[in-house]
Formats: structure tokens, C-alpha cells, sequence
């Protein structure tokens, strides 16, 4: 079990959930780090005492150093801010919960650092998977996933002695709040109804790509680069009840699953745990109350992101983070009301067509493409 953690996005909904298991834990927190909830920071430094806390912006950073400047606590701000986080010496655990491709370079740090990594940010391995795996590799870093579908996967192969084993991993997913409707009726659904996840209480740009499904598309492509298998073997599969949150299936046709209640402090405190287990602070699962559980396929044609985001992995390269950086950027338009739900997916699909495809980019080619597929997106809408 670690001892010190630090905590990347602690304002966030997954950073307060890693707090609350670091409380009941005993833990000891050696920074934090947030955008610009600056009350929120405050609250949690007075409670935690870390050693360093860090603002996306420096007027953030100015504001939280008034409201704690009777604290022996570091504050800064920005990239510098967080990669000083990532790979602060007294911590052995790092929990990335950023959203976004702002979470890769602090991970690629945390990992240089030899720090154990509680992955939430999944899109670290959506677009450098490669690059990402190959560095954990060399520096002997473990990297825990907290995705609960991640997590699952993780538990269900801790008893599988060899990868050859794996014939398929199934991902779990709920459907979303739009779960059964056709094209025609998606074209009318509100924002608000976007922002009503069936099962899950999450921040909004997460939420929205559930009901897009491109959540799942991502999840997809961090299977694929987590546990080292190609897309055929990937697939997604329906559970409303968000009971079962993945399960592997075994050459010899047998199947495990992971099952629990639907409360992400489950798979964050495996993170800081394993290979321990220890009691959780969550209500366990009653499968005499939990009702049916139920599987079925996705539709692929009402919800195109989820096949546009294994047309991406299928084709590798640079397309996973051209698709990412465009999705974040449409996202967060559709967020503003600046543009409609399917458009999310139109400009995705126009951005990924227009950055320059390359075989086996470097860190720099990635960013690029990042970068570039939010300005397509950015030009697209005006």
C-alpha cells in the first residue's frame, strides 16, 4: 500500500472521491493540484496539509496564496506547476484525475520519477499509449488504471498467468442518458438531458462523452494500449444496471467479470491498495436487491462516435490524438451552446480528415496534432 499520494485535479469529481480514500486510508498528501476552484483548494489544503498546491493560472495561484498565506504550503501555477506535482519526491503514488490531453506530460513526469501511477486520465494512453507504456516500461513504473471498467479488467486478469490467455475483453457501458433512441429523436435531445448520466455522478465534459459514446471509444483505445492487445479483441457491450464493469474472456471460453456497486471510490482505493484489498468506505453490492442484469450491443449508427473512435484506433499513428483534441474542443463548444449534439461527432470526423496522418509519432507530432485538430474544429464551426 503507498503511503503519500499526489493528487493531479483535486477539485474534480475523481479528486475528491481520491481524497475521501486517502481520509479513511491515513494517507499522507504531498501536493495537489486544480484549475481555478479556488475555494475548493483552499477547503482541501486546510484539511490535508500539503506540501505544494498548484493553480492552472497564476491569478488562481495569487488568490489561493492570500486565502491560505497562514500555511506552510507551496503555491504555484500552470505546466511548471503540475509537472512539479507529478514528480514531487515524497510521493510514491501519483492520481492523474485531470481531463484531457492536459494530463500527458505530468504522467510521462510521474513515470520518470518512478512514482506508482493511479491512471484516470485516460486520454494519456488515447493518444501516446505507445509512448506512454514504453516509458513505464523502462523506468519499472506500475500503472493502476481507476477507470472502473480499467480496474475491472485489472482484477479480472490479477489470477492470469500469461497474455496469451486473453481471447477478448468485454467493456461494460451503460448506454448514457439517450439509451435507445434512433437517429431521428437524437437530433432534438437538450444539453440538460446530455448532463443526466443514468448511473454515474461525474463532471460534465466525461458526462457528455458518455451520451455521445465516445467515452467508450476512448476506453476502447486505453484497453488496447494498458493491456497490449490489438482492436479485434476489444469490444463493447450494454449493461444499464453498471454492476458487471468489465469482464475478460479466456481462450478456454471462460468468463470473468468484476462486479460492484456503481461508486468509482472502489477502483481508487485498489489503486493505492493493491495488491492489497482493504475495507472500502462504499455500501457493498447486494445482488439479491441490485435487479437483472442485462447485455446488448451498441448501435453504432446512432452513436458514431464510438465507431469513429475504432476507425481511429484501427488506423493508429496520430489519428487517436487528432480525435481526442477535436472531441475535447467540440465538447466544450456543445458546452458553451454553441453548437449541437451531432455536430460533436461532425467535427470530429472533419478534423480527423485533416490532420496529416503520421505512422509513429513522437511526443512533439502528437501535441501538433492535438493542437491542429482543435483549430480544424475551432474553423469548422465559423
Amino acid at each position: 500500500m503507498v503511503k503519500c499520494v499526489s493528487i493531479l485535479g483535486s477539485t474534480g469529481s475523481i479528486g475528491r472521491q481520491s481524497l475521501d480514500i486517502v481520509k479513511h486510508l491515513g494517507l499522507k498528501v504531498a501536493a495537489l493540484t486544480a484549475g481555478t476552484q479556488v475555494e475548493r483548494m483552499a477547503e482541501q489544503c486546510r484539511e490535508f496539509r500539503p506540501e505544494l498546491a498548484v493553480m492552472a493560472t497564476e491569478e488562481a495561484a495569487q488568490a489561493l496564496s492570500q486565502a491560505i498565506s497562514d500555511l506552510p504550503i507551496r503555491v504555484l501555477s500552470g505546466e511548471a506547476g503540475l509537472l512539479e506535482a507529478a514528480s514531487i519526491p515524497s510521493a510514491d503514488c501519483v492520481i492523474t484525475a485531470v481531463v484531457g490531453m492536459v494530463g500527458l506530460k505530468p504522467t510521462l513526469a510521474a513515470i520518470r520519477a518512478g512514482k506508482r501511477i493511479g491512471l484516470a486520465n485516460k486520454e494519456t494512453l488515447v493518444c501516446a499509449g505507445e509512448l506512454v507504456m514504453a516509458e513505464a516500461e523502462k523506468y519499472g513504473c506500475e500503472i493502476i488504471p481507476v477507470d472502473s471498467e480499467h480496474s475491472a479488467i485489472f482484477q479480472c486478469l490479477m489470477g492470469s498467468r500469461r497474455h496469451e490467455e486473453i481471447r477478448r475483453i468485454l467493456l461494460t457501458c451503460s448506454g448514457g442518458p439517450f439509451f435507445g433512441m434512433s437517429l431521428e429523436q437524437l437530433q432534438s435531445v437538450t444539453k440538460a438531458d446530455a448532463l443526466k448520466h443514468p448511473n454515474w455522478k461525474m463532471g460534465p465534459k466525461i458526462t457528455i462523452d458518455c451520451a455521445t459514446l465516445m467515452n467508450k471509444g476512448l476506453e476502447v483505445i486505453e484497453a488496447m494500449r494498458l493491456y497490449r492487445l490489438p482492436l479485434e479483441q476489444v469490444d463493447v457491450v450494454i449493461h444499464r444496471q453498471s454492476i458487471v464493469h468489465s469482464l475478460v474472456e479466456f481462450t478456454d471460453g471462460a468468463v470473468m467479470a468484476q462486479l460492484g456497486s456503481p461508486d468509482m471510490r472502489l477502483p481508487i482505493q485498489l489503486a493505492m491498495t493493491y495488491p492489497e484489498r482493504q475495507p472500502c468506505p462504499v455500501e457493498p453490492l447486494n445482488l439479491l436487491t441490485c435487479g437483472s442484469l442485462t447485455f446488448q450491443a451498441p448501435d453504432m449508427k446512432a452513436f458514431p462516435c464510438l465507431a469513429l473512435a475504432r476507425e481511429c484506433a484501427a488506423r493508429g499513428g496520430n489519428s487517436c490524438a487528432a480525435m481526442n483534441g477535436a472531441n475535447e474542443e467540440a465538447v466544450a463548444l456543445y458546452l458553451q451552446d454553441k453548437i449541437g449534439f451531432y455536430d460533436i461527432y461532425e467535427l470530429v470526423r472533419r478534423a480527423v480528415e485533416a490532420v496529416p496522418f503520421v505512422e509513429n509519432p513522437t511526443l512533439e507530432e502528437i501535441l501538433a496534432a492535438d493542437a491542429l485538430a482543435r483549430k480544424t474544429v475551432r474553423s469548422c464551426r465559423t
